[in-house]
């Protein structure tokens, strides 16, 4: 069976919207749009070249997807790019139609966590949802996420989307994996296990 691995950017106060450009996500009048660039390190390149190494597949939200096309496939000047495109591709979305526009790109059928619970029956690699938060969260109440690797950044913003938000569904994580770049990322990977306490009947 394969895994369910979310690797997402986040800043200490959570938020994960728009870390790489000015222009990515404005929703909501947000301002600080390219938090993560001045952070660059090859840690962290080296980190997301592992995790696509064990990477079968990609999985996306539509907006993250649309994002990412907008960008990716005209890029020459980083090894990712041949990497993105070969991928297989998923995207969870009710409004997108096929056939999908990026190569090797599958539209999933009827509800998101329905189809990624039948994804994970299917033998292979890893299945990484790249940024999603909605998809994500929506993963997260049907304990469909097998590992996160959270890249958190030394900023408190204030403001933003976030990716565990107020409401949200309760998990009991293990830390597995712990690095710190030299720009003060610190890249911890969680499992989540069964919860001993702090949840209430």
């Amino acid at each position: 069976m394969g895994r369910i691995v979310v690797f997402v950017n986040l800043t200490l106060d959570g938020v994960m919207q728009g870390p790489g450009r000015p222009d990515e996500d404005r929703r909501g009048g947000f301002e600080y749009g390219g938090w993560a660039t001045p952070y660059a390190d090859p840690v962290l390149g080296k980190a997301a070249g592992e995790s696509m190494a064990t990477t079968g597949a990609l999985l996306f939200g539509r907006r993250t997807y649309e994002d990412f096309y907008s960008v990716w496939p005209n890029r020459t000047d980083n090894p990712f790019t041949a990497v993105l495109n070969n991928t297989q591709k998923y995207v969870a979305s009710t409004t997108l139609k096929e056939p999908l526009a990026w190569s090797n790109s599958t539209l999933l059928k009827g509800d998101a966590a329905e189809a990624v619970a039948r994804l994970k029956k299917q033998p292979g690699k890893d299945v990484v949802i790249l940024g999603s938060g909605e998809l994500v969260r929506s993963l997260i109440q049907h304990n469909l996420v097998d590992e996160y690797m959270l890249l958190i950044h030394p900023l408190i913003l204030g403001s933003g989307g976030r990716l565990f938000t107020d409401g949200g569904t309760f998990a009991a994580l293990r830390l597995v994996n712990t690095q710190t770049t030299t720009t003060g990322v610190v890249i911890v990977t969680y499992q989540p296990v069964e919860p001993t306490a702090g949840k209430t009947a």
